[in-house]
């Protein structure tokens, strides 16, 4: 099934069920008010709304009304967690081969992963508003799971049980900001600014067989100011599968329904494919001719991720936003999408 939260002047916003071809849509406050709830109480709670998405797809639901992006916060608007992986060494070894940087054997056996502000996530056609272009201003196009609660110490083939819900991601970054905060010893904080998610959270289910062994074995389809950089499958060159970022997160803890979970940014070795981050751009031109020439995002830029499926349909519906200076008024935004 497929869910999303949509503005509501609260905090959690309202959640509904969304159609399977993303047309349609239906309140689900009578099953659960908000998606956290949901997945606190999954076992039961999640029966419920898909009988109510299958009669949403088979034209049965009552009060449905047409779904439109622009309404959705991100599905969980805010989390209790928020853990991101970086499942594609590729993108790891390419980021530190271009600043002459050994890679550590150990990336290539035990998952890299940090901890993100979870409290303020941002909506899928929400501007990015940020305060300066000199900060490097970066997408990174990943996907993401949503687990229920997971027992500390699991291992890596039990964990894929907890995986409810998938998503797609846009988790910006500062560039200019992260070395000095990494110098501190201590991690990102400052150079990671608030996330951004698909419009709608899917059903692992609704992948058919693109979701084989805990990966989603589709192209994430990328677009910067209107022309497409990257489409890397993101099933191709991943390192770690989800069950594995999750083993490695609940190694020493809990980890309470609603947490989310990233791949990090998906990269494929083969460049032809393009690129989801521009920071892998210039870490190539680096490599080849000495110096990174593509520039960093500009106020006025647009960034757009979707993934389709083997009929060319959109899963998840799209990440589509634009670049604005924090404090000043936006221009009109140029794709006529929003």
């Amino acid at each position: 099934m497929k869910l999303a939260t949509l503005k509501d002047s609260t905090r959690d916003g309202q959640l509904a069920v969304v159609s399977r071809d993303l047309k349609t849509a239906v309140i689900a406050d009578g099953i659960a008010p908000t998606l956290q709830r949901a997945l606190d109480d999954w076992h039961f709670i999640a029966p419920q709304l898909a009988e109510l998405y299958d009669e949403l797809n088979a034209g049965k639901a009552h009060r449905t009304f047409e779904f439109d992006t622009r309404r959705c916060m991100a599905p969980l608007p805010r989390a209790y967690q928020w853990a991101d992986g970086s499942s594609y060494v590729n993108h790891v070894e390419l980021v530190r081969k271009a600043r002459n940087a050994e890679m550590p054997e150990s990336f290539w056996h035990e998952p890299l992963m940090y901890q993100g502000g979870s409290d303020d996530f941002i909506g899928p056609t929400d501007d990015i508003e940020l305060g300066s272009e000199e900060w490097g201003i970066d997408f990174e196009g990943e996907v993401a799971v949503i687990t229920d609660d997971v027992p500390m110490g699991i291992r890596a083939d039990k964990a894929g049980s907890h995986i409810k819900l998938l998503m797609l991601v846009n988790d910006v970054s500062l560039r200019n900001l992260i070395p000095p905060e990494l110098a501190k010893g201590f991690g990102f904080l400052q150079s990671k600014t608030a996330s951004s998610f698909s419009p709608v959270a899917v059903t692992p289910d609704e992948l058919l067989s693109a979701w084989q062994d805990g990966k989603v074995h589709l192209p994430l389809r990328t677009t910067w100011n209107g022309v497409q950089v990257g489409q890397p499958n993101a099933g191709v060159d991943m390192v770690f599968s989800f069950p594995q970022l999750i083993a490695h997160l609940a190694k020493t803890r809990n980890v309470r329904a609603g947490s989310i979970i990233g791949s990090g940014t998906v990269s494929n070795k083969d460049t032809k494919k393009g690129y989801t981050c521009i920071a892998e751009k210039r870490a190539l031109e680096m490599i080849t001719d000495g110096e990174p020439k593509t520039p960093f995002m500009k106020f006025g830029d647009t960034i757009k991720f979707e993934m389709f499926d083997a009929d060319g349909k959109s899963i998840f519906g799209a990440i589509n936003q634009q670049l604005v200076q924090h404090g000043v008024k936006k221009t009109v935004h140029p794709d006529t999408e929003l």
